[in-house]
């Protein structure tokens, strides 16, 4: 196995793995921690709101470069097995457009921006809104996953002991 294979190994758990924890952080932000946090005094609410936005500020721009970086790596080294593949573009096309969105929705989220305030307003509103475009994400590289160059179905034999053969 050469170095390539061993980055892009790497490329892609780096990946997943930012996808995972933002995401996951993501919805336990909305489903744990906003409405624990609605339980305390209103001063300490914003505190805590305060301390948990200025740490996971890193987190959303450390994850977006790392989105940015392994997804078009990914991409590129993926183009040659997808070259006139017009439905993997596509997929690929869109998956990287609801991207964008949710790097938005994120950095609004945590951002400072005066114009953008309305979005932290309604935090658990836009948080929702950019798990269920994440999880379309997710969907839809899962399918261009499976469904393999040119339309080919990635399928492991059915007793795991044989190999899977790819076509070329």
């Amino acid at each position: 196995m050469d170095t390539t294979f061993f980055i892009d190994v790497a490329s892609r758990v780096t990946h997943v793995f930012t996808a995972i924890t933002l995401v996951g952080g993501s919805l336990f932000s909305v489903l744990v921690l906003m409405p624990a946090a609605k339980l305390l005094p209103d001063a300490e609410h914003q505190q805590l709101s305060a301390a948990v936005v200025q740490r996971w500020k890193r987190w959303v721009h450390l994850g977006i470069l790392l989105f940015l970086v392994t997804g078009f790596y990914n991409y590129f080294r993926a183009m040659p097995l997808h070259k006139g593949d017009g439905a993997y573009h596509g997929l690929v096309g869109t998956k990287i457009l609801l991207a964008l969105v949710v790097f938005f929705l994120a950095s609004a989220l945590v951002g400072r921006s005066a114009g953008l305030q309305r979005f932290r307003d309604a935090r658990r509103f836009w948080t929702l809104v950019m798990v269920g475009v994440a999880a379309v994400i997710v969907g839809i590289s899962g399918f261009a996953k499976v469904r393999g160059p040119k339309g080919t179905v990635i399928v492991p034999p059915a007793d795991y002991s044989s190999e899977v053969v790819l076509p070329k």
